[in-house]
């Protein structure tokens, strides 16, 4: 080996980390004024023990000022948030006495870090006084007119915040008051008050307790709570003043935008809706918001979209109180009576005037402009006069500056009594196939630039819904624009790389080149199918369109040609000479405008043809053939609903177009799922009753559990959970264990627990109705009684096939109680750190609903194939019968199982079992002399066990009634001794008791029975003749676990459900991983039965401390907050969870590195006793080590397209490693490469390609991917690149930094740049651990894997030939020279030819670098970007 520089000793390397750690502020982000600022202030290296000291002149002239000079700048705010200037300044140091600039640097800095999506509030919870007195002056200075209004606008932001975390106690204890019943003081009237309270009994007994607190309060509790009951109203009342200001100012708008956006929150949950709706419509909030100056400016489309959203949610039909939702007919029942009242209204006191009104059908008086020509006769005083007696407010404190004349009034009396669209109607007009207009629509195109400065128009995905409706209205707006936020960007991207230009005959062609679009002549209208009854829109309208595929590379061309049915394509109208140059309104152009887009429609694909005008129908074998053309057409279903708008206005627009457009198949999947949520909202689909409350965010978090579930099964059959009686014991700790009746002490498996309920004694003293959010709930009894039994498990027959096959996992006491949950009907929600082993328990818990109850089927989901099959793999290894399995999609091929378990695979599996199962018969059939063809079919066969079999056994069965019968005799009369001749002999034991005998005699009848009952299963196969019918046969009648990923589900739920599929439980496997209506839809897949979802039992299995599902956009990932999935909102709404706590993947020193984020996770036992985990990594000093890598050849991170980010530094030194490791003798499909962004996914697999591939020594990795999309996997050695050297960029969401530590079992090596990463808030905890070692890879020389070395044994020593490595050039010479010195040693045993040539590892060419950003056009990698989300976009 090639010599190498030695430490000198370790503690000196220890003393360098330890005076490294000491260094937060060297280098921090926002280094410059505000970081010498810190340093001097609090970032200070010396330990602090006194309490911080804040000095106002310092946040008034160095913080406020400079802040306020730029109107305070996001950046500057991210520079003060990032120097620590909270957590160790401001709030250590606030106090009553702090001063107005203090209170507002803490809400402008909690505001910067909500926009980054960072945690704040935890920090101040240890001081909830302080807390509450911040927050009520931040409630005072959104009142106070002498703050500019950019500056209240800013505390309405720190608002708006708090309520959209309720799930804080601290914060909802602060929020609760603001929108209690006590708001109602400020009701315009006490009569229209008291008729709001006397509608519900609960409503009158809540305002007499409000007014009870208040008479029992001290004047300084009065003063409080007279201003908590006033804010809310004061605040409206600001917001109307300001809108009917003359100043059209940008901060006044700003301020009415986050207004409405407050106001929308608040009305989109039950909670803060209660009240609030009450006080908003007195107001008259939506009347008054629609005729003022700001709203109607021409430049206010923002601010009209969002009053659209706040009056679609203040006239949502939901019960405020109870939270029901009304229906269709209740809705118009309820508007009908309110007609009703005015028509009475108007008889009574304007009958004279408005008898024509009094005596009209609702049908003519519910449309404004006939109600407003019926209200025309009255004067100004008549009109005050009926508002007066609706209820109507009529007047304003004068500092509201509202006139209230008679245009006002008239608009109420409109918005109250105009006929509104239901959500359901709303949604049943949104099309799910995109145009021109739905695309470059203003609302979609203000998410383009989001950056969380302005509001936006879009519903948001709460913590809670107004019911089950509302959820799924806002999941069909909120996926639409996603998803059309996704196709403008492709296109957008297709026109700029065609280059579109004018020729000189003035037709549009194309310069570029792109893979995804082609160049056509006009579409052809094949047919126009008229509509159905009830539609206005054609049934179909078919076309045709002809491509040409000759220019078209290889790889290309199969693409084009492997389009299958019901594929969208687009087709675009591109014409050069119209491309916009400027904006006229509405925001800047997108670049498709800016190219000359014309016209979008969508299609979807029926079939291709051949050029001589024959259907494909194999496009693997045509494209393999020889006598493929280089013409293809197109078969087409074009948009119906478009294609009768453009005929309905006269617009010729499929003669202008001439491009049709593709995207890739995983990102075109948008119309099924849209067409399944839409379904979904349209329709009444239930949710379980037990789910419903806790779905919907509201009632006791543990009401679904089982526990407080009134159908509790008592007695479950566990089978092979335990292992023995100790296990039993070991699991069950805190409860008492009692032997069945019939035993006495321990005993083997398999066990049989009940619950044996012991009475809970009466309390004498009256319990409390009202629910604490924070009580834990009420338990059966103090301590849990199990009564033990067990049972000898039926012999199932003499051959070894027969044997069941046994669970071999030691569960762990939380998985016991996961699993124990889990058979339970309820919901079950398991939270399972890295390598808890959360998938054996959903394992297990499949495993026993399965035998427990064999009339129940369940539903299996997953968020990826790759998991999916995972699960899949382990509960084929159960004893489970394999006819029983079913896994549907397009990833069942990947499965790595003997047998096929898709539906095609499970019919032939069914009839090859078949064949096998007739031979048996007609072997049967000989060894018993029964003439005749009985193996000829199922049907045959059933009737050979009816005649022959089923009378032999009872005749047997006659026999052994006998009494003092011997076991001779009983062998004697056993009648299939021919048929078992090939069984493990002898099949009776000579000296076989008589009982042994009967177990022995009834294992071979059961095995017998088997056949006849496979044979019953596969009758139907034989009757039905179409491959489609006998799968879904399979799928409605046989398969007892379906499994699917939650992509194929909500792809699928309309054709599934429409062949009468139920089901009983759902397992939901990566379900923090899931969008929220993606783990909604398996939930409901099923039609109804008696008006109720059968559904019984629910499990969740996830991590909401690792990834969240990815979405594309930041406006719809952070504003509409559409990454929230079902299993992390519920954890947050504080449902029970069972949180397993031993993990057994990794070294209990790596799991130290990401321990930190789950409480009292501990360590297998095999961890700390497995050779694996003691013995040192070979050739590494450490097992875990942080890599420090300056600027190599004078760069960082590099940016060649945008969000495409890379760091050739670390692209060297990883491949390095790699070498190094390949070289010691480490197999390489154990490591694996991992980074944090794509750009340096493929640089790295470039270096890798250049230096590896085709090197006999080296090779390829395990795999080369990004950290998110390595969730969910694992291996012994992982080598990963930070890749970022100017700020920590997403990483600072600490469940990325959670995936990437927890990936490696035996060894992890990160390479970053300790200065950006080391100051970093979030990442103190795991980076504290980090650097305690030294930053510069440690090696050790003479080492071959697998080492000898002791890990345990030399912590804190020098290790013989210990070697520092000091950067990417010394690593990449060493590694250099031991390569050389490998090759020459192979060279002369023969192992490698001798010209064979050796790549320098640490002179990569620049060329690389280019190749990596211009490859096939950037395509690739642009598409994988926006695939990956997270991984392409940076905050």
């Amino acid at each position: 080996m090639p010599p190498a520089k030695r430490v000198k000793s370790s503690a000196a390397a220890r003393k360098n980390a330890a005076a490294a750690a000491a260094r937060p502020a060297d280098d921090v982000d926002g280094e410059g004024e505000f970081a010498s600022l810190a340093r001097q202030h609090w970032l200070k290296t010396t330990k602090r023990t006194t309490k911080v000291k804040v000095k106002n002149d310092v946040l008034k002239r160095e913080i406020w000022d400079a802040l306020e000079k730029d109107n305070f700048p996001l950046k500057s705010l991210l520079a003060l948030e990032g120097l620590q200037t909270l957590e160790s300044y401001l709030w250590p140091g606030y106090g009553e006495g702090s001063s107005n600039y203090h209170v507002l640097l803490i809400v402008l800095i909690v505001n910067a870090k909500r926009r980054e999506r960072l945690e704040s509030w935890d920090l101040f919870s240890d001081r909830p006084a302080d807390f509450s007195d911040l927050f009520r002056r931040a409630l005072s200075m959104t009142l106070d007119s002498t703050l500019s209004w950019t500056i209240r606008t800013n505390v309405l932001l720190f608002i708006i915040y708090a309520f959209q975390s309720l799930d804080c106690a601290i914060v909802r204890k602060e929020c609760a008051p603001l929108v209690s019943i006590s708001i109602w003081h400020n009701l315009f009237t006490e009569e229209k008050r008291d008729k709001l309270l006397n509608s519900n009994a609960q409503l009158r007994k809540a305002w007499r307790a409000s007014a009870k607190r208040y008479d029992a309060a001290d004047d300084p509790m009065k003063a409080r709570l007279r201003f908590e009951r006033s804010w809310l109203y004061s605040s409206v009342l600001d917001f109307l003043t300001l809108l009917y200001s003359d100043s059209g100012k940008k901060d006044h708008v700003l301020y009415c935008e986050r207004f409405l956006e407050f106001l929308i929150d608040l009305q989109s949950q039950l909670p803060t809706r209660r009240y609030v709706n009450s006080l908003l419509k007195d107001l008259n909030v939506i009347s008054a918001l629609s005729l003022s100056p700001v709203f109607n400016d021409e430049g206010s489309s923002l601010l009209r979209d969002l009053g659209a959203l706040l009056s679609h949610y203040t006239h949502f039909t939901v019960d405020d109180q109870t939270g029901v939702q009304h229906t269709r007919e209740q809705a118009y029942e309820r508007h009908c009576a309110d007609l009703a009242r005015l028509q009475r209204t108007a008889l009574r006191h304007f009958k004279d005037k408005l008898t024509v009104l009094a005596l009209s059908n609702y049908g003519s008086i519910d449309k404004r402009g006939e109600l407003e020509g019926l209200l025309e006769p009255l004067t100004d005083a008549e009109i005050v006069q009926l508002c007066g007696f609706l209820g109507f407010r009529t007047t304003y404190p004068e500092s509201a500056k509202l006139a209230v004349d008679r245009k006002f009034l008239t608009e109420v009396l409109l918005s109250t009594f105009e006929r509104r669209k239901t959500f359901q109607e709303t949604a049943r007009n949104l099309s799910v196939l995109p145009t021109e207009e739905t695309l470059f629509e203003s609302g979609l195109r203000r998410t383009d630039h989001y950056d969380g400065s302005r509001p936006l128009a879009l519903p948001k995905l709460n913590l809670q819904y107004l019911s089950v409706g509302d959820f799924l209205w806002r999941s069909l707006v909120l996926y639409r624009c996603e998803s059309f936020y996704g196709i403008r960007q492709d296109i957008e991207d297709v026109l700029a790389r065609l280059k579109p230009e004018t020729r000189r005959s003035g037709e549009t062609g194309f310069a570029g080149f792109s893979k995804m679009a082609l160049q056509i002549e006009k579409p052809t209208i094949l047919e126009i199918v008229p509509a159905q009854v009830g539609s206005d829109v054609p049934s179909t309208v078919r076309a045709e369109v002809a491509i040409d595929l000759r220019k078209l590379s290889d790889h290309v061309r199969r693409e084009w040609e492997s389009l299958r049915p019901d594929d969208v394509l687009f087709l675009l109208a591109v014409d050069a000479s119209k491309a916009k140059k400027v904006a006229n309104g509405g925001g800047p152009l997108s670049e498709a405008e800016k190219l000359g887009l014309i016209t979008v429609r969508a299609a979807e694909v029926i079939q291709s043809l051949d050029d001589k005008g024959r259907a494909i129908r194999n496009a693997q074998a045509y494209f393999d053939g020889q006598n493929r053309g280089n013409t293809r057409k197109i078969q087409l279903r074009l948009d119906a609903k478009a294609y009768k708008d453009d005929t309905e206005s006269r617009r010729n627009v499929y003669d202008s177009i001439n491009l049709i457009v593709r995207r890739s198949g995983r990102e075109n999947n948008f119309k099924p799922v849209l067409e399944s949520v839409k379904d979904l909202a349209l329709s009444d689909v239930p949710l379980a009753p037990w789910l419903h409350e806790v779905f919907l965010g509201y009632g006791d978090p543990a009401g679904a559990s089982y526990k407080q579930l009134s159908n509790r099964i008592k007695k479950i059959d566990y089978r092979d959970t335990f292992l023995n009686w100790q296990h039993l014991i070991e699991s069950l700790p805190g409860k008492i264990i009692e032997p069945g009746d019939d035993a006495s002490g321990s005993f083997g498996a398999p066990y049989v627990l009940e619950n044996a309920e012991r009475p809970v004694e009466e309390t004498t003293t009256k319990p409390s109705k009202k629910r604490r959010r924070d009580a834990e709930p009420a338990l059966i009894a103090e301590i849990e009684t199990l009564k033990i039994s067990t049972y000898k498990p039926p012999n199932n027959g003499p051959y070894p096939i027969d044997a069941p096959k046994l669970n071999g996992v030691r569960f762990t006491p939380t998985q016991i109680d996961a699993i124990i949950s889990g058979a339970q009907p309820g919901l079950t929600i398991v939270v399972g750190p890295p390598g808890t082993g959360k998938t054996d328990v959903a394992t297990q818990v499949i495993n026993n609903i399965y035998h427990n109850f064999p009339e129940q089927r369940t539903l299996l989901i997953a968020h990826s194939n790759q998991a999916l099959n995972q699960l899949f793999a382990k509960i084929v290894a159960l004893d489970i019968d394999e006819r029983h399995l079913l896994r549907l999609g397009h990833g069942e091929e990947d499965l790595e199982t003997e047998g096929s378990f898709s539906k095609h695979g499970r019919v032939e599996s069914f009839l090859e079992n078949r064949d096998r199962y007739l031979q048996e018969v007609n072997r049967l059939a000989a060894s018993m002399g029964a003439p005749g063809a009985h193996g000829n079919s199922a049907e045959t066969a059933g009737y050979f066990n009816a005649v022959y079999v089923e009378p032999a056994w009872a005749k047997f069965s006659e026999v052994i009634k006998t009494e003092n019968i011997t076991p001779e005799e009983t062998v004697k009369a056993f009648p299939f001794h021919y048929y078992f001749l090939d069984a493990p002999q002898p099949l009776f034991a000579p000296d076989a008791e008589r009982d042994t005998v009967l177990e022995t005699a009834n294992g071979c009848y059961r095995h017998i029975s088997k056949i006849f009952s496979e044979l019953a299963d596969v009758l139907p196969f034989e009757i039905l003749r179409r491959d489609r019918d006998k799968a879904n046969y399979l799928l409605t009648n046989e398969a007892r676990i379906i499994a699917m990923t939650s992509t194929h589900a909500a792809m699928r739920r309309k054709e599934i459900s429409s062949l009468g599929f139920h089901y009983d439980n759902v397992v939901m496997e990566e379900a923090a991983q899931i969008t929220e209506i993606e783990n909604f839809i398996p939930l409901a897949m099923q039609k109804p039965k008696d008006g109720q979802s059968p559904l019984q039992r629910v499990v969740l299995c996830g991590d909401h401390y690792q990834n969240s599902p990815v979405v594309q956009s930041m406006a719809f990932r952070h504003y509409a907050n559409l990454e929230q999935s079902l299993f992390s909102r519920l954890v947050r709404l504080g449902v029970p969870t069972i949180n397993l706590d031993q993990q057994g993947r990794a070294r209990p020193s790596i799991a130290d590195l990401y321990r930190w984020r789950y409480p009292h996770l501990g360590d297998l036992p095999h961890t700390h006793t497995q050779k694996e985990f003691l013995t040192a990594n070979a050739g590494f000093k450490f097992d875990y080590q942080f890599i420090n890598v300056p600027d190599y050849k004078g760069k960082g991170e590099t940016e060649p397209t945008p969000h495409f980010i890379q760091n050739l530094g670390e692209a060297e030194y990883a491949v390095a490693i790699y070498q190094y490791m390949r070289l010691l003798g480490y197999p390489a499909s154990k490591i694996s490469i991992l980074a944090t962004y794509a750009g340096q996914r493929a640089l790295i697999k470039d270096v890798l390609a250049h230096r590896c591939a085709k090197s006999p020594i080296f090779g390829l990795p395990r795999i080369v991917t990004t950290v998110d999309k390595y969730q969910g996997e694992q291996n012994d050695y992982i080598i990963l690149s930070l890749t970022r050297s100017s700020r920590v960029g997403y990483l600072r969401d600490i469940r990325r930094l959670t995936v990437a530590l927890s990936r490696a079992r035996l060894g992890l090596y990160i390479l970053g740049r300790r200065d950006v990463f080391e100051g970093c808030y979030e990442l103190r905890e795991a980076f504290n651990l980090l650097l305690q070692r030294p930053d510069k890879l440690s090696l050790v020389t003479g080492e071959l894997w697998p080492s000898e070395r002791d890990l345990s044994e030399e912590a804190g020593k020098v290790v013989p030939g210990e070697t520092v490595m000091e950067g990417v050039e010394h690593i990449g010479q060493y590694v250099y020279e031991m390569t050389n010195t490998r090759i020459k040693q192979l060279r002369e045993e023969g192992g490698v030819p001798a010209e064979a040539a050796v790549a320098v590892p640490a002179q990569i060419e620049e060329d690389v670098l280019e190749e990596v950003a211009d490859d096939d056009e950037g395509e690739e990698h642009e598409e994988v970007a926006r695939v990956e989300g997270f991984e392409a976009e940076e905050d």
